[in-house]
């Protein structure tokens, strides 16, 4: 708790003043450029990995990134998303999972979740990724592999869910939302972004419709 207070006293006397203008504007309203939908992960920050500022992102946290059909409960998610699409306008929703993902474990071996029932509960939510690893991957032993597979199933699962919410499937209809899956693996800072005209994951730099970023030129006097 030390650490949380010194490092509100830093932003405090540092950052804030540094950005006031910044925060002045933010105090007059928000147009986030996505929503952001990841897992709660702690090791997992997506302003740092989008080199976003304050305003730039509208994020969605819970674990292993999961996205409730529309019908199934009118709760957080739901209310974000419908928020995000239909109030702030946002183009695009990009749903992230990540490497050891400790849910998505937990789908693979649910006696790792012993005595954890709202979590359990919760990965209902994610049968259909479990189900897919079980028929589709049975071919996989690897366990880091067939937890990686499952990190990216899943993805897929959820951008699926997410495309029955009512508000992202008029948005969607009328092209003014995309939607991406994405995948970060915390142990090289890589990023996989979906390619559905080549069905897997590729780095994010080699996927199709994603911008590329600006070449760097380099003077040489």
């Amino acid at each position: 708790m030390q650490k949380l207070i010194e490092g509100i006293h830093h932003f405090q006397q540092t950052i804030f003043d540094t950005e006031k203008h910044l925060f002045e504007r933010l105090a007059q309203g928000q147009q986030p450029l996505a929503l952001f939908i990841t897992c709660s992960d702690s090791r997992i920050d997506p302003s740092l990995l989008t080199q976003t500022k304050p305003g730039e992102l509208f994020i969605l946290r819970n674990a292993g990134n999961i996205i409730p059909p529309f019908s199934a409960v009118a709760g957080g998610e739901a209310a974000t998303i419908e928020y995000a699409v239909a109030g702030l306008k946002v183009k695009d929703i990009i749903i992230c999972g990540h490497s050891l993902c400790g849910a998505m474990d937990g789908l693979l071996h649910p006696e790792h979740l012993d005595g954890l029932s709202a979590v359990n509960k919760w990965l209902t939510y994610a049968q259909a990724t479990g189900r897919i690893i079980e028929e589709n991957y049975s071919h996989v032993t690897d366990q880091a592999s067939r937890l990686t597979a499952t990190v990216e199933e899943n993805v897929l699962v959820q951008i699926e869910n997410l495309r029955r919410h009512s508000s992202v499937a008029a948005a969607t209809s009328r092209g003014d939302l995309k939607l991406h899956g994405w995948t970060y693996e915390l142990e090289t800072g890589q990023v996989f972004s979906y390619d559905p005209e080549e069905g897997q994951f590729l780095p994010i730099e080699h996927a199709t419709g994603i911008p590329k970023p600006p070449t760097l030129h380099t003077s040489t006097m």
